[in-house]
C-alpha cells in the first residue's frame, strides 16, 4: 500500500543530494534543471493526486491458483483466480480533513479476474466473474463516499460491503483465510457425480448457502467508533434489505481474540436482487478466532443459518452450516510466518422435496514471504455428499482436489 506524493519524493531527492557531500560551491548552473527533470520523471511514473486536499492511496493484490481435481469419473488440472470478493483487484482510497475530528473520503474497488473460481466446473476450465458477465471479469466491486467523525462514527453511501458482508469470515486471523474458508470458492459449481453414472446437483447446492450475504450492494452503512475493542455496524440497501453486526477484537491473558456476528433480512425485493441471499430471507452468522500468542496455536469456528419463506429462488428453504479450522502459526524460517492447519465443514440444505448434506475435511500449509508481501499455499480437500429425494437416497462420488497458489500484495 503506497500513498504517492511527488513533492515529498522531490524533497527527499534534494536532501539526498546534499547528504552525498555536495556544497554550495559545488552547485553549477544546471542544478535546478536537473532537479526539475527528476521531478518530471517522478510525475510521469507515479499516480497523480486530483488535487492538494484529498489523498490518494493505491493498493490491492494479485492471486492465482493451480488445482488438480478428481470427481470420481474424471480428473484435470485448472489455473484460476480466487473467487470474486477475494480475487485479484486494485483499490483506490483517499480522504481529506474537513475540521478537527471530521473527514470525508472515498473507495473505488475494481476486480480484475482472469478466471473466477466460483464458476469453474468439470466442463468449464475458465469462467467469467460471477457478477460481471465479462469473460475477463473486470467489475466494480465497491464505489462509495463516506463522512467520518472520530466521536460519532462513519456513514458510507454507494456500492459497498454492507454491515453483514462476510462478517463470520473476516475474523480469521490465522493467515490462511484466502486459501481455506467455508465458502465454496473453488469447487462450488462442480457437479456431484452419481455413483454408477449420471449427474447430481452442484456442490454448492448440496452444502446449501454458506456465504449467503457475501457480495457488496448499493446501500447506506453506519459504523460506530471502537470502544474497548467493541464496535457495531448497520446498513440498509436495495429494496428493503437491512442488517446489523457487532464485533470485538482484543488481547488478554496471552490470547488474541476476535468475535463477530451479524443478522440480515431481505423483504419484498425483486427476486435475485442480492444474488446470494434472495428475497424474503433471514440470515444469521457468527465467527470466532482465538490464538495463543506464545505458542501460535489457533482455533477458528463459524456458524450460519439461512431461512427463506416463499422466495422465488429459494422456496421454503433452510440452510445451516458449521466450520472449524485449527492449527499453529509460527516463524520457523527467515522468510516469514508458516501456518499449518486442518479444517472440517458440515452443511445441510433442507429444500423439500430434496434434502442434502455435505461434509468437507482438509489440510494445508501457508508460507508468508515478508520481503515480497506475499503468501504461498498448498492445500488438500476431500468432499462427500448425501442426497435424498422423494424416492430415497442417491449415492454420490467423493470429490478431491489439491491446490497450490499464491497472493502478492501491492
Amino acid at each position: 500500500m503506497k500513498t504517492f506524493n511527488v513533492a515529498a519524493l522531490a524533497a527527499a531527492g534534494l536532501l539526498a543530494s546534499f547528504a552525498s557531500g555536495a556544497s554550495a560551491a559545488d552547485l553549477g548552473g544546471n542544478c535546478c534543471a536537473d532537479l526539475e527533470e527528476r521531478v518530471a520523471e517522478l510525475e510521469a511514473t507515479t499516480a497523480r493526486k486530483g488535487n492538494r486536499k484529498v489523498s490518494l492511496t493505491v493498493s490491492g493484490w494479485v492471486t492465482q491458483n493451480i488445482m488438480w481435481w478428481d470427481n470420481g469419473h474424471e480428473s484435470n488440472v485448472y489455473v484460476f483466480d480466487s473467487g470474486t470478493t477475494i480475487a485479484s483487484h486494485v483499490k483506490f482510497t483517499g480522504s481529506a480533513q474537513i475540521s478537527p475530528g471530521w473527514s470525508a473520503g472515498y473507495v473505488l474497488h475494481i476486480e480484475a479476474i482472469g478466471s473466477d473460481g466460483l464458476g469453474i466446473n468439470e466442463n468449464q476450465a475458465s469462467a467469467p466473474a460471477l457478477f460481471s458477465g465479462d469473460r475477463r471479469g473486470v467489475q466494480t466491486l465497491q464505489s462509495f463516499w463516506f463522512l467520518k467523525s472520530d466521536q460519532l462514527g462513519k456513514v458510507g453511501v454507494g456500492l459497498q460491503s454492507q454491515a453483514s458482508d462476510n462478517t463470520a469470515i473476516l475474523v480469521d486471523g490465522s493467515g490462511s483465510l484466502v486459501p481455506a474458508n467455508f465458502v465454496q470458492f473453488d469447487y462450488g459449481f462442480f457437479t456431484a457425480q452419481v455413483t454408477g453414472g449420471g449427474a447430481g446437483p452442484i456442490w454448492i447446492g448440496i452444502f446449501g448457502c454458506t456465504d449467503c450475504n457475501g457480495a457488496p450492494l448499493n446501500s447506506v452503512r453506519y459504523d460506530s467508533p471502537t470502544f474497548g475493542g467493541f464496535s457495531v455496524s448497520a446498513s440498509w440497501g436495495e429494496d428493503d434489505f437491512w442488517d446489523i453486526a457487532a464485533r470485538y477484537a482484543g488481547e488478554f491473558a496471552g490470547f488474541k481474540v476476535a468475535v463477530a456476528a451479524a443478522y440480515s433480512e431481505s423483504r419484498d425485493g425483486t427476486p435475485g436482487t442480492l444474488v446470494l441471499q434472495g428475497e424474503n430471507t433471514e440470515f444469521f452468522q457468527i465467527g470466532k478466532y482465538v490464538q495463543h500468542l506464545a505458542t501460535g496455536l489457533f482455533l477458528y469456528t463459524a456458524y450460519g443459518k439461512l431461512e427463506s419463506d416463499d422466495d422465488a429462488l429459494l422456496p421454503d428453504q433452510e440452510n445451516e452450516f458449521w466450520y472449524i479450522k485449527a492449527g499453529i502459526r509460527g516463524k520457523w524460517n527467515p522468510h516469514g510466518a508458516t501456518v499449518l492447519y486442518g479444517e472440517y465443514e458440515n452443511g445441510e440444505n433442507d429444500n423439500a422435496p430434496n434434502d442434502s448434506e455435505g461434509n468437507l475435511w482438509g489440510l494445508g500449509v501457508v508460507q508468508e514471504i515478508d520481503a515480497a508481501a506475499m503468501s504461498m499455499w498448498l492445500t488438500y480437500r476431500h468432499i462427500e455428499g448425501d442426497l435424498e429425494d422423494a424416492w430415497g437416497d442417491i449415492p454420490l462420488e467423493d470429490f478431491d482436489y489439491v491446490k497450490f497458489g499464491a497472493l502478492i500484495n501491492f
